[in-house]
């Protein structure tokens, strides 16, 4: 009997050395070791801090940027992102900030961003909280042969004839919020409103449509649990994650879980009754759940029932979430910024509204007229540039790999700054920070002289497969608020975009609106 308690107890000491062990590593020397090889590669940032690293800091220095709003002719860097410019101006482009036991580098010239934004086998999509499978899964978090898989499958759905189906949709979408506007209107044709309510509601209805056609209603249930779900999360990973928070019993991690289950229950519910329907021979409707469950059907078929061929019900359904937390933002906030930096810019807001009337009149904008337009492209450009969806991308290094001339390390994670590789001086000239969609005037090709440093939607393979709908969705709208009112930046405007997890407006976005 001794015995075996003698083997148990020196069992259980080492599993406790073991996991000391390695603890250790992951605390403090696999740390000190990165830090060690990066600055012998030329990078230079804080030392690396016990455990926390440059958390404490980035938080606090968050939280003091968002109490004071700026002007628009400001870097809103300083306030979006406040630490890691710091780190960028002490440190140079060159530079690593410390998430936790993790260093990031950041990469900011354009040969280097288009190397990894090309090698996106080599370079990966960091998976290292958990916390971010709960907000973003589908095809935008998958990798390797998954992502070649769904990419192939979810591509009809947005082909432009396909989307071209969908201008009807858009159409009706955009006359009720514009019908809305027109009750507020007083007597003299003029109103005040935040318009940025009224704009993140018609996005999301326009997705609402286009995930799920006649069943939008259903849809949109989704996806207001989703946005709850979305806003605990976001608060969540800017915690230092610590492994397996996500079970403790907190009230956070209960509510996340009820909502889970509750869009699921929703989804498969609409799922069920799409594919019962398709069963008794109904034709697939084209909006995104139709299309994948038909293009899954097909590739099934294709593959004569080869195991792993089509999608599940669980992957028809992240691909669905994936769209409209995706899509929603991107759209409103693109629509958003376009009517702040119009509602200040009246010249150009002229410009856009005579081609807009010299292409459709007072007629409803078509593809083919859309499709024409040519100063408005030049403005969603600039805005896209100056106010990105996405400001920034993480890749993670997962062996050792070289870049440019440097060689870097596994474990380390790579931030590229998309919003102030945008904003970058050297690149763009000295009015960089400035509203000036002549920059565009040639096109992307001419304005970024041929270098990867414009990617609102990020470049390369895995660029966004939905960027087509968003931008004809976005032109659809603005033509049509551009035929019925002139609009300028109400006095009472204070101009303060935060992450959320796009860059929307922290006090909302007052607009003067006057009817034509």
């Amino acid at each position: 009997m001794g015995s075996i308690m003698i083997i148990i107890l020196t069992c259980v000491a080492l599993l406790l050395v073991t996991l000391s062990w390695r603890i250790l590593n992951w605390m403090w020397l696999r740390p000190r070791q990165l830090e060690k090889y990066l600055r012998s590669q030329g990078f230079s940032g804080n030392p690396y801090r016990l455990l926390f690293g440059d958390m404490k800091e980035y938080s606090k220095m968050s939280k003091e940027a968002m109490s004071t709003p700026i002007t628009l002719s400001d870097d809103f860097a300083n306030r979006v992102q406040p630490f890691t410019r710091q780190i960028i101006n002490t440190h140079g482009k060159a530079s690593f900030v410390w998430f936790g036991p993790v260093p990031c580098i950041n990469i900011m010239d354009p040969q280097m961003i288009k190397e990894v934004l090309m090698k996106y086998e080599e370079f990966q999509k960091p998976h290292t909280n958990p916390l971010t499978k709960i907000l973003v899964r589908g095809l935008v978090a998958y990798e390797g042969e998954k992502w070649a898989k769904h990419r192939k499958i979810i591509n009809p759905a947005f082909h432009m004839e396909k989307l071209k189906g969908l201008l009807g949709e858009f159409q009706v979408s955009c006359n009720e919020m514009i019908n809305k506007w027109e009750e507020m209107m007083s007597p003299d044709g003029t109103c005040e409103l935040d318009v940025w309510p009224h704009l993140d509601s018609l996005s999301g209805d326009i997705i609402s449509r286009g995930a799920f056609g006649s069943n939008y209603e259903e849809g949109k249930k989704i996806f207001k649990l989703q946005r709850e779900q979305s806003a605990m999360t976001i608060k969540l990973l800017q915690q230092v994650y610590i492994p397996g928070m996500r079970f403790w019993p907190t009230k956070t991690n209960k509510r996340m879980k009820e909502i889970y289950r509750e869009m699921r229950v929703l989804m498969d519910s609409l799922i069920t009754k799409r594919e019962n329907q398709m069963a008794m021979g109904e034709d697939s409707k084209d909006d995104l759940l139709g299309i994948l469950l038909e293009s899954s059907l097909r590739e099934i078929q294709e593959n004569g029932n080869k195991k792993n061929a089509g999608l599940t019900i669980e992957e028809v359904v992240e691909e669905c979430k994936l769209f409209y937390l995706a899509g929603r933002d991107t759209s409103a906030v693109l629509l958003l910024w376009f009517m702040v930096l119009l509602g200040k810019h009246l010249d150009w807001q002229a410009r856009a509204r005579e081609e807009v009337l010299s292409i459709f009149g007072q007629d409803k904008p078509d593809y083919s007229g859309l499709n024409n337009l040519k100063v408005m492209p030049m403005i969603i450009n600039e805005v896209l540039r100056l106010y990105p969806p996405v400001i920034l991308m993480y890749r993670m290094v997962h062996k050792p790999i070289k870049v440019g001339n440097i060689v870097l390390p596994a474990g380390v994670q790579i931030s590229i700054p998309t919003m102030m590789v945008q904003h970058d001086t050297e690149i763009w000239g000295e009015d960089a920070n400035e509203f000036n969609p002549q920059r565009f005037a040639a096109g992307i090709a001419a304005a970024t002289k041929g270098q990867v440093c414009y990617t609102p939607f990020g470049w390369g393979p895995r660029i966004c497969v939905g960027q087509n709908f968003a931008m004809l969705e976005v032109k659809m709208a603005l033509s049509m608020i551009l035929q019925r009112y002139s609009f300028e930046i109400s006095p009472s405007y204070s101009h303060a975009p935060f992450l959320a997890p796009s860059l929307q407006p922290q006090h909302g976005a007052p607009i003067i609106l006057r009817k034509l």
